[in-house]
């Protein structure tokens, strides 16, 4: 990479982090806190809150896409985080689950993802772009990691309240990483032709891509409707979860360099194909081990095979899209990409509270199984050429 594309990818990176550190900071402690609240003996209800902000990143990932193509990346990227910013403020607020859901919706309104991804495709050359992708998920995982361990003891200090203004905090430190650190956009992006939106939803190049990110989502969110009960079970408490979760994620990160070896070998195709079987493996496992008071290490080793498919996926995917969309539409294709993996934010929660509710733990594993085999079945021919139909 040159200096520029050092800059950009670290600074694009970095407000990713700050954005994802506080949603991630809420995911292991709010189905145990949420249930502390009125209404929060409802896990259908519970879940619903937990997702909801990924609904209203779906509804809009595209107008945001579209709108970074056309005013500019960084514009769209600072409104966005006021949004995130103003709706963390309403949840910390809240005195019910109910209002715990309408500052999730808030949340979910600062959709940068598709014009922070965009922007990194602009200022990088096709050759190094999968590895500043690459670098971007891995600053995903650290966050996650960092919130496992950080957490619980977080919550115990400042509460549910506190952690969402933590999150509205964060929000305004990534506006500043946005004009103070982030390179200027090219001149090029406010003047090539745009392509079309219906370009993108027809692509036969993406839509698996499209897909997968909704099921890997979909997943993520189901499991951590379930896990911290699980951790709990298993006699751990709260406060020492982040003992199972951090070795985990940790672990997973030294095999992801060798899976990445491979990519940079020609191995795209087989390192995705293979990225999906482990999260498959994951689900399965769960699936097998629910019913039986799983221990803390059997937890532990199920959480490292979904890490690194998780991770995997989350770096891999994103460059893909970038690569395979078409010109002039780069943001309204992440757009697309990520109304998908929202909608899976959403569809998880609200799937994960549902099943727990009505089939127990056993029945979220047996509904993430059978949607991580449809994808692998569905994104088995997956292509990975750059090369437009």
């Amino acid at each position: 990479m040159t200096a520029a594309e050092r800059r950009a990818t670290q600074s694009l990176a970095a407000i990713f982090a700050l954005r994802m550190l506080g949603l991630f900071l809420v995911l292991p402690v709010f189905a145990i806190e949420a249930a502390r609240y009125p209404g929060g003996d409802d896990p259908a209800l519970v879940g619903l809150a937990m997702g909801l902000y990924g609904l209203t990143q779906a509804l809009m990932q595209v107008p945001l896409g579209l709108a970074s193509d056309r005013v500019g990346r960084k514009r769209v990227i600072v409104l966005g985080l006021l949004l995130f910013a103003l709706g963390s403020a309403v949840a910390a607020l809240a005195g019910s689950v109910q209002a715990l859901a309408v500052g999730r919706a808030l949340q979910g309104a600062g959709a940068v993802s598709a014009a922070v991804t965009a922007l990194l495709a602009d200022l990088t050359r096709d050759e190094v772009r999968t590895k500043g992708m690459a670098l971007v998920g891995a600053s995903i995982g650290l966050v996650f990691a960092v919130s496992l361990v950080a957490a619980p003891p977080l919550v115990g200090w400042l509460g549910l309240p506190g952690l969402f203004w933590l999150t509205a905090l964060l929000a305004l430190a990534g506006i500043a990483v946005v004009l103070r650190w982030t390179p200027a956009e090219p001149a090029r992006h406010t003047g090539e032709p745009r392509g079309r939106l219906a370009e993108v939803w027809r692509h036969p190049l993406l839509w698996r891509l499209d897909l997968g990110v909704f099921v890997l989502h979909t997943v993520q969110m189901a499991m951590w409707v379930v896990v911290p009960g699980l951790l709990l079970q298993a006699g751990l408490p709260r406060s020492a979860h982040w003992q199972v979760y951090l070795p985990a994620v940790l672990a997973s990160f030294a095999l992801m360099g060798g899976l990445f070896a491979l990519e940079r070998r020609g191995h795209l195709r087989a390192v995705l194909r293979g990225a999906i079987a482990l999260l498959g493996l994951a689900q399965l496992a769960l699936l097998g081990l629910a019913p039986q008071a799983p221990g803390a290490w059997a937890l532990g080793v199920v959480l490292f095979v979904f890490f690194v498919a998780f991770n995997v996926l989350e770096a891999s995917q994103p460059s893909l899209i970038s690569r395979l969309a078409p010109p002039g539409a780069r943001g309204a294709a992440l757009g697309v990409y990520n109304t998908l993996q929202s909608l899976g934010l959403f569809a998880g929660g609200a799937l994960g509270g549902w099943m727990l509710k009505h089939g127990g733990a056993p029945g979220v594993f047996a509904a993430t199984t059978l949607l991580v085999a449809l994808w692998l079945l569905l994104g088995w021919v997956q292509q990975v050429s750059a090369a437009k139909p």
